[in-house]
């Protein structure tokens, strides 16, 4: 049976998350293991853990589909394009930074492949060039995407 404490926790998540976050912080600092809403606590956790993920998965397409333009159209390559593929760059650098284990998903070719693919496809519509003049397969090793001095060339 639930104690009145976590019923009332429980649902302060529903109504009111913000003061749910300050109620647990304070239920852990005090050591209040029996009192706390374990269940959205754990869903919580895994939750950041997953908004990390996605904060690197943004950088990269945003990387991505900069480098994509700076490539596919040369003669609108800008100062912007720049600034946002350094600015993307080092966050992706924070990231790791912060947080290493998330490197595991730069080694894995089918979460690259994805994300790729998604800038790939923002770049298609931001340059209204046709789909086949951009790789199908990524054309960037993650060094060079993570390179803050690497921008290809049309050539390439």
């Amino acid at each position: 049976m639930k104690s009145i404490k976590l019923q009332i926790l429980q649902t302060l998540y529903e109504q009111d998350f913000y003061a749910w976050v300050e109620q647990t912080a304070e239920l852990l600092r005090l050591n209040h293991w029996d009192t706390l809403d374990l269940e959205h606590l754990i869903e919580e956790v895994v939750d950041l853990g997953k908004s990390q993920q996605r904060a690197l998965q943004s950088a990269l397409r945003l990387v991505l589909s900069h480098l994509l333009k700076w490539k596919y159209q040369p003669e609108r390559r800008s100062h912007s394009w720049q600034v946002t593929i350094t600015r993307e760059r080092l966050n992706i650098d924070e990231l790791l930074q912060e947080s290493p284990s998330l490197r595991r998903f730069l080694n894995d070719a089918e979460w690259i492949n994805t994300t790729y693919q998604r800038a790939r496809r923002e770049a298609i519509v931001e340059t209204s060039l046709s789909e086949d003049n951009f790789a199908i397969a990524c054309p960037f090793s993650v060094d060079e995407i993570l390179d803050l001095d690497f921008y290809p060339n049309a050539e390439e």
